[in-house]
């Protein structure tokens, strides 16, 4: 049976589907036992899937496993990474830990990008993005997700967009980080083939991950992950990952009332870009042609280019009031109070308005940080007319 009340209103009918910043290291993807942080039995335990799809095998991993009517978690890196380069930091902060013991996490690698994946033969046929999103339908039925709330990074980002265009009722809401909803364009496809004449595989997609400052000052967390990228990720399924991203397709969205018949996102959207990010021009825009009403715009100061490894509470705080806007109450537990009892974890699904959801944070954890609030005058109490722009 489908869910009563969508969260901010309803959503039309899609295809139906059946049942201080941590540094990364490079021991983080080496073993499975350093996914757990010491002393947590809270983290459920990783296993391992690879999922039939019409357009080839997807490597899953899944934590938890399905609570209740809650959606999964799913996630979707970037070009140049894996899941556990891309959200392990995140994933394994604590307050962040705190949030996903209630839901199912579901992460995607993208097709030969997983740590150990075999070379693809030649003359493999790398899925379009189109295709890759439409991989993604085959996982939410081989593990009967209702539907999911979706976490992409660039690329990442991108696929699942596409998916939420393609299969509005299997997507609750979206983060996405570092989206850029344009395709490449000639002058853009001339300079990514210069730049493959005369720079490495790494190096190339560190220019897409980081930004020049990034590149030039942040030397120890720049180097970790050229290494990581040159030792963890096959670098001729990387190739054809590369190849096929900077050869996509405009996302084809538009703000509803700015053209006839608009396609955009109906979900809850929060979009996340770094204010040295080297995306911040694609995420600008991608704001523009999303619904205002459902849509979040947090600029992450102090931030580049993975808000995600460099900024993981800030990104943590930023989810939660996103789970809670759409009406997933979280009481957690906060490790900013000296004493007193606090209420166990726990999480219930509540049809509310976007408005009331928002307002409702400020009684579960108190006064919300003036860096992530918006307007709460007596017009915010009626529809919100604007994108909700914040920066922490």
């Amino acid at each position: 049976m489908r869910r009563g009340c969508p969260p901010y209103g309803g959503r039309g009918e899609g295809p139906t589907i059946g049942p201080a910043a941590p540094r990364l290291l490079p021991s983080l993807v080496s073993q499975k036992s350093q996914e757990l942080p010491r002393g947590s039995s809270a983290v459920s335990p990783l296993q391992e899937h690879d999922i039939e799809t019409p357009y080839g095998l997807l490597h899953v991993v899944i934590r938890g496993s399905p609570k209740g009517n809650r959606p999964a978690i799913l996630t979707y890196h970037d070009v140049g990474l894996n899941h556990k380069l891309c959200f392990n930091t995140f994933f394994n902060f604590e307050d962040m830990q705190e949030i996903t013991k209630h839901f199912v996490v579901c992460h995607v690698d993208a097709p030969g990008q997983q740590v150990g994946a075999s070379q693809f033969p030649q003359g493999y046929q790398f899925p379009s993005m189109e295709q890759l999103a439409a991989m993604l339908p085959s996982v939410v039925q081989h593990f009967g997700f209702k539907y999911v709330i979706g976490i992409g990074v660039g690329a990442g980002a991108y696929v699942l967009a596409k998916f939420a265009l393609i299969f509005p009722d299997l997507v609750e809401g979206l983060v996405l980080m570092n989206i850029d909803p344009n395709g490449k364009g000639w002058i853009d496809w001339a300079a990514t083939k210069l730049s493959g004449l005369t720079s490495t595989l790494p190096d190339t997609v560190l220019s897409h991950l980081f930004s020049q400052e990034e590149l030039v000052s942040n030397t120890e967390l720049v180097q970790s992950y050229r290494q990581q990228i040159s030792n963890v990720v096959n670098q001729a399924n990387l190739q054809l990952f590369w190849n096929m991203y900077n050869s996509r397709r405009d996302l084809d969205i538009s703000r509803p009332g700015t053209v006839p018949n608009a396609k955009t996102l109906r979900c809850p959207v929060m979009l996340v870009v770094g204010d040295n990010a080297p995306a911040e021009d694609g995420v600008v825009e991608c704001n523009s042609k999303l619904d205002p009403t459902t849509t979040t715009f947090l600029k992450m100061a102090d931030s580049g280019g993975l808000p995600q490894v460099t900024q993981p509470g800030k990104l943590t705080e930023a989810f939660k009031y996103f789970l809670q806007g759409m009406g997933y109450i979280a009481y957690l537990k906060d490790r900013r109070l000296s004493g007193g009892a606090v209420p166990s974890a726990s999480m219930t699904r509540l049809a509310r308005s976007r408005t009331a959801s928002l307002t409702s944070a400020n009684s579960v954890d108190g006064s919300r940080p003036q860096a992530c609030t918006h307007s709460e005058s007596s017009e915010g109490l009626g529809q919100v007319n604007h994108t909700m722009e914040v920066s922490c």
